[in-house]
């Protein structure tokens, strides 16, 4: 799956190879990835500690897409919450920084953990909700869209679904990023060639240059000379 996801990063921009990055910074993120997903499935779906930003993002895409009308409000939250990190993840990707590529990607993907928990709840309604305006007409969103899809009863295998898919993504961008490591362009930096003058040195100082060919001790056969005097 990784040599695949490598194949697909690499064809999309094949002239622009990726800007060298050491191997203790690469060993470096990849233990704090390690680590996060350690973390994450202890946390058995749980509240992580990357989720306060998730919420402050999610908020706000219901007050930017309540300008467009009362659907886009509703999924206005996990529309933002969702395409921060992808259009950073495309930023990056586009200036070829594997390692804020990766970072970026690898939370889009934690998003959806995150939104398979508010999935998950459409039934029960059991988490706490947060709002920006009255809480008293704080709604849960998916308890709304699915009840408006007509899939609430379904709402537990859907957030099976996205979880996975979560999982699945953000196992790839760790592997695709220790696949690094043998990279050439990770292994030895790029040299960067010595530009060369636009015009040469002989042409630049002519006389010079004839100067300092000519041999200590003879003379120059094109400078005049005088006649012999008696």
């Amino acid at each position: 799956m990784s040599e695949c996801f490598q194949s697909i990063l690499d064809s999309a921009l094949p002239d622009r190879p990726w800007k060298p990055v050491s191997r203790p910074a690469l060993a470096a993120w990849l233990v704090f990835y390690f680590w996060f997903m350690v973390y994450a499935f202890r946390a058995h779906g749980g509240f992580l500690f990357i989720d306060s930003a998730n919420l402050v993002v999610h908020e706000g895409g219901h007050n930017l897409f309540s300008w467009f009308g009362p659907t886009l409000c509703l999924w206005g939250g996990t529309l933002l919450q969702w395409l921060v990190p992808f259009l950073l993840a495309a930023y990056f990707f586009s200036e070829r920084q594997a390692t804020s590529f990766v970072f970026c990607l690898f939370f889009f993907f934690e998003n959806w953990l995150y939104t398979a928990t508010y999935m998950a709840d459409a039934r029960a309604m059991e988490l706490p909700l947060v709002t920006t305006g009255d809480p008293e007409f704080a709604k849960h969103d998916f308890n709304t869209i699915f009840s408006s899809l007509g899939v609430l009863e379904h709402d537990t295998q859907i957030a099976a679904v996205v979880r996975t898919l979560g999982w699945c993504g953000m196992i790839a961008c760790v592997a695709w990023l220790a696949l690094r490591l043998r990279a050439k362009n990770v292994e030895k930096p790029v040299a960067m060639p010595f530009p060369k003058p636009a015009i040469s040195l002989v042409e630049r100082y002519p006389g010079k240059a004839r100067t300092a060919s000519l041999a200590p001790g003879k003379l120059n056969p094109a400078a005049p000379t005088e006649p012999n005097r008696q």
